[in-house]
């Protein structure tokens, strides 16, 4: 007997750690194989150190035009050949062509980027559907699409902002340094310094706090998300208990949590903002108080001073940058943390290596002995074993919670058995692959879901690049075609949400025209008409009858008079088969078929009655 093997799909998320997340990153930016992305990064990085190179060019050149103006040194202009109006012109080509090197960047660098993260967002959605249906049960969608939605943002501006914001000002910060020191001396170094060290320490302390105040109002911004995304899924249900006060009352008090949480990271905000001011007006003002000095001592010309107060304010533009430009890194890296943690969380159900593909040649289904539970301690299947004989119909009957659904969702390898085994033509699912396994198997829910989109599209879905005439086929089949011609806008009318504009009949035999196209050799009928009232139930039964004929049927059934022409039988009762066999010869054993047949039947009678 084969077990299968802890599953953490049920746990929580565990966000990726800021070294982990970085880790992620790297490879979109030097991805292995794809030199293209390696030239635009290199080319990106020679245009931003051009653009750097003539940044801290500028205000040489801005020095040299006001010594020649001031007349205090009437050879300066000669270093460069030019006059007072030549260095004019000069600095501001300078300025034009820092901007263009910085502008040439981000142009060979977009490319890069966006290839990121399409490349992203495509493993982060693939990943989600290859997710088992344990985690999406469990897991909120209003939630999990703002965690997707932020991660991806967060990863755009990381991309942006690290590789040219804070590389580059480090660069910037070094190279005005150093000509402080070696053209005013040490002392303006060490103001400089000093200043820039106090500067980030202050800001990288209080970003760190403003962090957790920022989660906690992300936290409450996905609150009140996922509770508006429910509300408005459940609009009929919130229309029937006439609960729309409620509904407003509850997401006003989540968006009353989300609003104080914001007004503390607003304050922290104002908080940070002033204290970066007082540490870089501080700096600047004994900067330009000991260049004055020189001046006036003689030792300085006025276009030193100039120079010394065009790069402060050069320098300091940038570190104000940084305190955003941190902030938002550090929040971008909590919300990639978050959705690496999503793409870290690993799928309950995988294809073993080298799984074959299931080869369907007769149908045949084999429950040998099944265990199952959805949670350890509480085991939902107790040793099941049925056979289901290629191009045979099977009806699965019981209560509540005997397990009836939970055999479909096996067979569909939505989960693992934990005891036993399933087998379609002697192989057995956990060896085959799941995609060849769903191909093999059609299912027609109890309540079918479908796009918000036309109807052709939804009958489409059953297979992919089907025809039309394959499709109108499909709906013939399911008994719709008439239905569907007679709308203005005939098979490209638009369903609405989950198909709310169709009746429950109509959907459900949409699902059936799909299911058909699909054309699987077994089928599985989940409850399929129980939702629906008993002349539409009826009608639908034939359909469904029609598209059993040569495939192998399980049909799970609330309503016995739906099956009492199976071909087999299966009583259960809490996770166990009690009885077995044909409608008569259940009846015949009074047992408890015949007393389930007989409370329907006076059920039926009440309510013709």
């Amino acid at each position: 007997m084969r077990r299968s093997t802890a599953t953490t799909a049920d746990a929580p998320d565990r966000p990726a750690s800021g070294l982990q997340t970085m880790r992620r990153v790297l490879p979109y930016l030097w991805p292995k194989g794809q030199t293209w992305v390696k030239r635009r990064v290199v080319l990106a990085m020679v245009f931003l150190l051009a653009a750097k190179l003539v940044s801290v060019t500028t205000p040489w050149i801005y020095k040299l035009a006001v010594d020649q103006l001031a007349g205090e040194a009437p050879d300066t202009g000669m270093i460069l050949g030019l006059g007072a109006v030549g260095l004019t012109v000069a600095y501001g080509l300078a300025r034009v062509g820092a901007i263009f090197f910085g502008e040439m960047r981000d142009a060979v660098f977009v490319r890069v980027g966006q290839r990121a993260l399409r490349r992203l967002a495509l493993e982060t959605f693939t990943h989600i559907h290859e997710l088992s249906l344990r985690y999406h049960i469990t897991r909120k969608t209003g939630g999990l699409s703002r965690i997707i939605e932020r991660g991806v943002k967060g990863v755009d501006f990381l991309l942006r902002f690290m590789l040219f914001s804070i590389g580059p000002l480090i660069l910037e910060l070094t190279m005005v340094s150093i000509i402080f020191a070696v053209v005013f001396g040490w002392q303006y170094m060490a103001v400089v310094v000093v200043t820039i060290a106090l500067y980030v320490i202050f800001t990288f302390r209080v970003t760190e706090w403003r962090v957790k105040l920022r989660r906690e109002m992300n936290d409450q911004d996905t609150d009140a998300n996922q509770k508006a995304i429910d509300s408005l899924l459940n609009f009929e249900t919130v229309k029937y208990f006439n609960a729309e006060a409620r509904e407003t009352d509850r997401y006003d008090s989540a968006m009353r949590r989300y609003e104080a949480a914001a007004v503390k990271t607003g304050l922290s905000l104002s908080f940070l903002n002033v204290g970066q001011s007082a540490l870089i007006t501080t700096g600047l003002v004994i900067v330009m108080g000991m260049s004055a000095l020189g001046v006036q001592r003689g030792g300085l010309t006025v276009g030193d001073f100039v120079m010394v107060n065009a790069y402060m304010i050069q320098i300091t533009m940038p570190l104000n940058f940084l305190g955003t430009v941190y902030r938002e890194i550090r929040q971008a890296l909590v919300d990639m943390g978050q959705m690496f943690g999503l793409l870290s969380q690993p799928a309950e159900v995988t294809d073993k290596p080298e799984a074959a593909s299931l080869r369907v040649e007769g149908g045949e289904v084999v429950f040998d002995n099944v265990r199952f539970g959805y949670d350890a301690g509480r085991e939902i299947l107790k040793g099941i074993s049925m056979r289901v004989a290629p191009g045979q119909r099977v009806a699965l009957v019981g209560t509540s919670g005997s397990g009836k659904s939970t055999i479909g969702r096996l067979l569909f390898r939505f989960y693992d058995v934990s005891g036993g085994a399933i087998r379609i033509d002697g192989q057995d699912i956990r060896d085959v692959t799941q995609n060849s396994l769903h191909q093999a198997i059609g299912v027609v829910p109890q309540d079918t879901v479908l796009f918000n989109d036309t109807i052709r599209y939804n009958i489409a879905y059953g297979r992919e690049g089907a025809s039309d005439a394959e499709i109108e086929a499909a709906a013939r089949a399911a008994k719709i075609h008439e239905f569907i011609e007679s709308l203005p806008d005939g098979y490209d009318t638009t369903v609405g949400e989950r198909g709310l504009k169709l009746s429950g009949g109509e959907k459900q035999r949409v699902g059936i025209a799909r299911t058909l196209l699909k054309n699987p050799p077994i089928l599985v009928l989940d409850e399929a008409t129980s939702a629906l009232d008993t002349q539409t139930e009826r009608s639908i039964q034939e359909s469904l009858r029609e598209m059993g004929e040569g495939r192998s049927v399980i049909t799970i059934a609330h309503r016995l008079s739906t099956i009492a022409d199976a071909d087999r039988i299966i009583v259960m009762e809490q996770g166990q088969i009690v009885e077995e066999g044909r409608h008569d010869e259940l009846l015949a054993r009074n047992g408890r078929y015949r007393a389930m047949w007989e409370r329907q039947s006076a059920e039926d009678e009440q309510e013709a009655a």
